[in-house]
């Protein structure tokens, strides 16, 4: 049975192509969590008739007829879930078993905290109490988010050229993990399909003057991971993107 305390929470998780882990996912999450949009960007291997199996939980599957992008998908999700008027708290949340519900859970508790830190290009104070975002990260503390040398190399430098571009401070650009209250999800209209969504996320969010702070949470890189090329692809891929957008 899914927690108390989060009838108003929505996951909003974008899938493509993970059926190997998307059962198990699906499983942690809904075990907490009453409300998830699961949004199929045109998957081909069942991820779509895993979500339905769910039904009975609280997942709501809708797709997309294309293959579209990341960022895509969790416009898509947000828009849906920006229809339910009781809807006061979201997270993002990833569909290949990397994020932990323990962490969102502790993310989306932080949205009510009074007295946060945010808005500015360091997270200063908001004159305005209370926090907007909660961004997830790996390297927080100086943590090295259990990857690669090489991958690490290159998401850093990825980080790096995301905080010059937006003017933040942080020490980990592109998690997909993030908890946001409504006024940030109405805030936010992504139109970056592909990797580079993340920084345009931060980018409206320095915008609306959202009050955001980052939140340290785990990474796993699993074998099932580590064998899709994700362990360095994924960073080229968003290294790539930043540049090219």
């Amino acid at each position: 049975m899914p927690a108390t305390g989060f009838d108003d929470v929505w996951v909003v998780i974008p899938v493509y192509n993970e059926a190997a882990v998307f059962a198990s996912v699906l499983a942690d999450v809904t075990g907490t969590f009453g409300h998830v949009c699961v949004v199929d960007d045109c998957s081909t291997d069942g991820s779509a008739a895993i979500a339905q199996e769910f039904a009975g939980r609280g997942v709501r599957l809708v797709r997309h007829p294309f293959n579209l992008g990341q960022g895509a998908a969790l416009q898509t999700g947000l828009e849906y879930v920006l229809g339910d008027p009781l809807m006061r708290r979201v997270i993002t949340f990833d569909a290949d078993g990397q994020h932990h519900v323990a962490d969102a859970v502790a993310m989306v508790e932080r949205l009510d905290a009074s007295g946060a830190t945010p808005a500015g290009p360091a997270g200063q104070a908001s004159s305005r109490p209370g926090l907007d975002v909660v961004l997830g990260s790996r390297f927080l503390g100086g943590g090295k988010g259990e990857m690669g040398g090489a991958k690490r190399l290159v998401l850093k430098a990825a980080i790096a050229y995301t905080n010059l571009v937006v003017g933040m401070k942080l020490t980990d650009t592109h998690n997909g993990l993030r908890a946001m209250n409504r006024r940030a999800v109405a805030a936010l209209h992504i139109t970056q399909n592909g990797m580079a969504h993340a920084t345009e996320i931060l980018e409206q969010v320095k915008r609306a003057n959202l009050a955001y702070v980052e939140h340290k949470v785990k990474i796993s890189y699993s074998p099932y991971a580590k064998a899709k090329g994700q362990s360095l692809l994924n960073a080229i891929n968003i290294l790539v993107d930043l540049v090219l957008r």
